[in-house]
Parts: structure tokens; C-alpha cells; sequence
């Protein structure tokens, strides 16, 4: 195995944000485009020296990194272990390539990982999320950092569920995404009785007159448990509620009917979690 290139080697002055070198790190502001660009280049961007650290410490690879001159230091020992190039620039430079104000640091283009198949993840795992439409990419990352807190062992996204790995939900997760397995279903519901032939009680997080609350769900100690959990508005789909085993719900004070799902998430992982 040959060594790094050294880091003087590899850094990149940028002046021209214009630069086609730099392609991976344009418009990311335009979120529709970014949705469709980063998959097809099987890539995607992590933002902020903690959150690249995380993504490195769970082995994934970087393309190449891009910051201001200032950060160098403070990532000077990541910088060296990888023979990728180092993009430089003024502040005002990188803000024209990116679209904004690039203030947390650094940022690196990721070689996005080999998708997991989904019987592996299940085959080690007690209790699963798995997470319906909700495309809310801020919701998406903020239940993957409660399911890394609270002991669940994977995330199961349905096909037009938000990408875990795009740059909000990878921030606003601080970098748990690369920390817990997660699968995109294909075939949702069908996916669903694969869950089930694992030996998984399925409970969907929805109000209906048969509901049980989350501490009755609790208190039947499933050894494996798999929680649906959906947007809100729509709510979860019809097909989902007839094929889970259970409806629950978390019971609520004051006229309040239901919690952000990012929430309702965080309160059922801690009530269900494994207490042996």
C-alpha cells in the first residue's frame, strides 16, 4: 500500500468558481437538483470537521475535501491520510461555488457506501425504525441521532423517503447516519413481510380507534420490534396500517394531538428500548 501523496502536493488553490474540478460542490442549495445529482455520482457531502471525522471513523472514503485555508490545521492529520485532493479558497470564493456561507469548517465529497442487504440487517438487530415518506430532511436526521442514543439497531427507508445521506439530515444527525445500518426498501409494503418472516412485532405509530399506548406495546417485551413511524399530514398509508400487527400511540396532555415525528420517535425508542 503506497503512502498519501504529501499534503502540499495535493492542495488546490481555488480563484475560479467556475472551476470544473470543484463540481461536486456546486449549488447545494438547490435541493432537487442535489437529490438527484449525489446518488447518480454515488456521492454525498459531509459538512462540519465532527461530522467528516464520523464518516471517517465508520470507513467511508472520501473524494476530496474543500475548505478555507484557516481549517487546514485543525484537520491536518484526516487531510494527510488520504490521497485525495484538498480544495482551498477565500471565503468568498467557496460561497459563490456553494451557494452559501461555508462557516462549519470543512466539507468533503464521500464515496457513497455499498447498499446493505437488507436480510443481513435484520438478521442482527432487536429492535428497527422504519421510516415511511417522511421527506423532511431535518426529521430524517434528527431520528437517526435519537435511534444511535436510544439502542435502536437500524433504519429501514422506504423508496420516496428522504436521502439519510444528504447534507441536512447527515448535520442535523451529527454524523449518527454513518453509525447505524440503514436500508432503502424497494418494494414497500411488500418489504414489510420480510420484516415479519424475521421474527419482528410490527407496530405502526398511528391514531386509530384500536391503538395501544407506547408503555402497553412495551410492557409485552417483544424480543424483536420493528416501529413505523410516518409524516405528518398524510400519515401513514392504508395498505401499512392493515398489514401492522399493532396501532399505538403516545398518549398526550392539554389538547395536544400528536408530537413532530422527530419527537413521537425519540419517546417511543426510549420506551421500547431492550431492558435486558
Amino acid at each position: 500500500m503506497t503512502s498519501p501523496a504529501p499534503l502540499s502536493e495535493r492542495l488546490v488553490q481555488l480563484s475560479d468558481p467556475a472551476d470544473p474540478r470543484v463540481a461536486d460542490y456546486t449549488s447545494l442549495t438547490d435541493v432537487s437538483l442535489r437529490r438527484k445529482l449525489e446518488p447518480e455520482r454515488g456521492l454525498y457531502l459531509a459538512e462540519s470537521s465532527k461530522v467528516l471525522r464520523r464518516a471517517m471513523d465508520a470507513g467511508h472514503r472520501p473524494r476530496s475535501f474543500f475548505m478555507a485555508e484557516k481549517w487546514l490545521d485543525g484537520l491536518r492529520d484526516v487531510l494527510e491520510a488520504h490521497d485525495v485532493p484538498v480544495y482551498v479558497g477565500t471565503d468568498e470564493v467557496l460561497e459563490q461555488i456553494t451557494g452559501f456561507h461555508l462557516h462549519r469548517g470543512a466539507m468533503a465529497a464521500m464515496h457513497r457506501p455499498a447498499p446493505l442487504p437488507l436480510e443481513n440487517v435484520l438478521a442482527s438487530a432487536r429492535r428497527v425504525a422504519i421510516l415511511e415518506d417522511i421527506v423532511d430532511h431535518t426529521n430524517v436526521g434528527a431520528i437517526f441521532r435519537s435511534a444511535a442514543a436510544l439502542d435502536v439497531d437500524a433504519v429501514l427507508v422506504t423508496p420516496r423517503c428522504a436521502d439519510p445521506l444528504y447534507r441536512r439530515a447527515v448535520r442535523v444527525s451529527m454524523g449518527t447516519v454513518f453509525q447505524v445500518p440503514w436500508v432503502r426498501l424497494e418494494h414497500w409494503t411488500a418489504d414489510l413481510q420480510q420484516v415479519k418472516d424475521a421474527g419482528f412485532l410490527t407496530a405502526a405509530l398511528a391514531l386509530s380507534d384500536d391503538a395501544v399506548t407506547v408503555d402497553e406495546l412495551a410492557a409485552e417485551h417483544p424480543e424483536k420490534l420493528a416501529l413505523i413511524l410516518e409524516t405528518e399530514g398524510q400519515g401513514l398509508s392504508a395498505a401499512t396500517l392493515h398489514h401492522a400487527e399493532r396501532h399505538v400511540i403516545i398518549p398526550m396532555s392539554h389538547g395536544v394531538d400528536s408530537l413532530n415525528v422527530a419527537a413521537a420517535s425519540a419517546v417511543a425508542f426510549w420506551e421500547t428500548r431492550p431492558r435486558d
